[in-house]
């Protein structure tokens, strides 16, 4: 295993074609500050050019906390044009985790309010313990939902449940966000790493062009009526169709052996 840190407080470690991405701010329980969001859109960006990872994790090395969200501590001592000079940096991070082009997985213990559920919410999976708590509080500090939030939760709960959540500010222990779908996974706790790395490792074996055109497809096709999400899948099928890995995975399932993706 191969470790890469981006400053000093977001780590990569690679399991094989598994790319952990590690919030690793425990003194501050991964409260996104400028110097973090910097860091995570710069992992994000290398991620999201390496060829090799075909899944990504999402982790915390804090033992009680996933992340709390913005550091509002940090805010606190901004003026008004600090906070506006800090916000396309905070984006940067959040969106740098939604546009990773492979699947993505969460895996969510202990507090994961704000920023921090939204850095979640971003993943295509969330796997969580039965420690987790999450939420949207934004409403009860006088802001709004600013990582996506807004448009992340309603696609997953639907618009009223997302407007419900949003607007009570309230949070969620972990069996009753697993019940309202806000996670896919509830595991045992202490296994939500665990379980996620595992999961990624057996999307991580199948072909890493299927998966990013299938990602895109998901993706681009959401919300649309179903002839344009269909034409948008047939455009994602046409990019695989004549791929290296299409060949590949037909050869081997023929000759009845495991695939060796060549990834192109």
């Amino acid at each position: 295993m191969s470790e890469e840190r981006f400053g000093e407080f977001v780590l990569v470690r690679r399991h094989g074609h598994v790319a952990e991405l590690v919030l690793d701010r425990p003194k501050a329980m991964n409260a996104v500050s400028t110097e973090m969001a910097r860091s995570l859109a710069a992992a994000c960006t290398a991620l999201g050019s390496d060829r090799d990872a075909r899944v990504v994790v999402l982790t915390s090395s804090h033992e009680r906390a996933f992340c709390v969200g913005a550091d509002l501590k940090e805010r606190n001592s901004f003026s008004d044009a600090d906070l506006m000079r800090q916000r396309p940096v905070a984006r940067g991070a959040y969106t740098g985790v939604l546009e990773l082009p492979m699947p993505t997985i969460a895996a969510v213990h202990g507090f994961a309010l704000g920023g921090g559920f939204e850095l979640a919410l971003s993943c295509d999976l969330i796997v969580a313990d039965r420690t987790a708590v999450v939420g949207l509080p934004e409403v009860s500090v006088g802001v709004i939902p600013g990582g996506g939030g807004t448009q992340l939760l309603p696609r997953r709960v639907g618009a009223a449940r997302a407007a419900e959540l949003i607007f009570s500010a309230r949070r969620l222990e972990a069996a009753e966000a697993a019940e309202l779908g806000l996670v896919d996974q509830l595991v045992e706790e202490g296994r939500d790493r665990e379980e996620a790395l595992a999961l990624g490792a057996r999307i991580a074996g199948n072909s890493p062009v299927g998966l990013r055109a299938a990602k895109r497809a998901l993706r681009l096709g959401h919300g649309l009526d179903l002839r344009a999400g269909l034409e948008v899948e047939d455009a994602a099928w046409r990019s695989v169709a004549f791929s290296g890995d299409r060949a590949e995975g037909v050869a081997a399932f023929n000759e009845k052996r495991k695939p060796e993706w060549p990834g192109e």
